[in-house]
């Protein structure tokens, strides 16, 4: 039974060099084209920004808000995919000398992770170009990868592959359907989708190697830090949704303590727990995966952290599952 796992698993990642071939892009020739942002379209739409909770803000300022979340949104892809493309680097180790398809596409995978940094790069420059002064993303990636790496592995595989699948989710369901954004935007997380789709299924496969290797007691210590993860995630958007706030106050109305400003800053922050967290734990392949991995006792854990942040969901959305697969 082993081998018939491990030649499958060589199969899956062999179908990943596949597409990873066949979908190859530019970010020059097939996704910026030359181009530069329409402002008069919103970047994220109102199901991941959450403007149209903000009922006070006329059109023209909603829209100027979810630029500023869509900004945001392309400068957070380009932070974790740091620490995503140094741990894929780290893991590609223990194919060396054993599976060489497996050891191709986390090269591939990591090649494609040092692309998508420098597409984020040139989006916040594009961003910068046409949008008004004063935005500020400082949060740095280094830092953030040094806390990130510093966790279990099996942790660090488990919060890559939250990320990449909600990414996926936002595109299909969200993003890519969405009729008044701005084409570029569009397009980058188009083609960033595209990539992204193969990375979450060498995500997968790696996490659960991880979890065959390591004991019960280690995969309790890794469920810790997991938790102590999503906690630093929560950190940086509490940090990035008052930066934002102020910001937009600052250029609609002339100062970041007008009046409405925290119901904003609430928005925000909402928005954002919801994008980067809580629509990836509810998806229905991590809530899977995880299910599969974990005790009762340890999924209860995870709930009781996220419980705080389960209230970060669309104001027209269904009632939360429950997070056990």
């Amino acid at each position: 039974m082993q081998a018939v796992s491990m030649h499958a698993d060589t199969q899956r990642y062999a179908r990943c060099i596949a597409a990873s071939k066949r979908i190859r892009w530019d970010i020059d020739r097939d996704v910026i084209r030359d181009r530069s942002f329409d402002l008069g379209h919103k970047f994220l739409p109102d199901g991941l920004s959450l403007v149209d909770e903000l009922p006070f803000l006329t059109p023209s300022e909603q829209r100027f808000l979810s630029q500023v979340q869509g900004r945001t949104y392309a400068n957070m892809f380009g932070l974790v995919e740091r620490f995503i493309g140094a741990k894929v680097l780290e893991l590609s180790r223990d194919h060396w000398f054993g599976d060489q398809v497996a050891l191709e596409a986390l090269v591939r995978f990591s090649d494609e992770e040092l692309k998508h940094q420098e597409l984020f790069r040139r989006i916040e420059r594009l961003a910068a170009y046409g949008m008004p002064d004063g935005y500020h993303f400082d949060v740095q990636p280094n830092d953030v990868a040094a806390f990130v790496l510093s966790k279990r592995t099996w942790a660090v595989l488990a919060l890559t592959c939250h990320l990449e699948l909600f990414t996926q989710a936002h595109y299909r369901a969200s993003i890519g359907t969405a009729p008044d954004l701005s084409e570029l935007f569009k397009d980058v997380f188009l083609f960033h989708w595209r990539e992204e789709s193969q990375h979450a299924i060498v995500d997968e496969l790696e996490w659960i190697r991880e979890n065959a290797k390591i004991s019960a007691m280690e995969r309790d210590a890794a469920v810790d830090d997991l938790i102590a993860l999503v906690g630093g995630v929560d950190e940086i958007l509490q940090g990035r949704a008052k930066a934002d706030t102020a910001y937009f106050m600052r250029v609609i109305r002339g100062t970041q303590d007008a009046p409405r400003a925290m119901e904003v800053e609430a928005a925000v922050l909402k928005a954002y727990r919801w994008t980067y967290i809580v629509s990836g734990v509810l998806e229905p392949r991590f809530r899977k995966l995880l299910g599969e991995m974990v005790d009762a006792t340890q999924m209860a854990r995870i709930e009781a952290a996220m419980a705080p942040l389960l209230y970060a969901m669309p104001a027209s959305g269904a009632p939360v599952p429950a997070m056990a697969a």
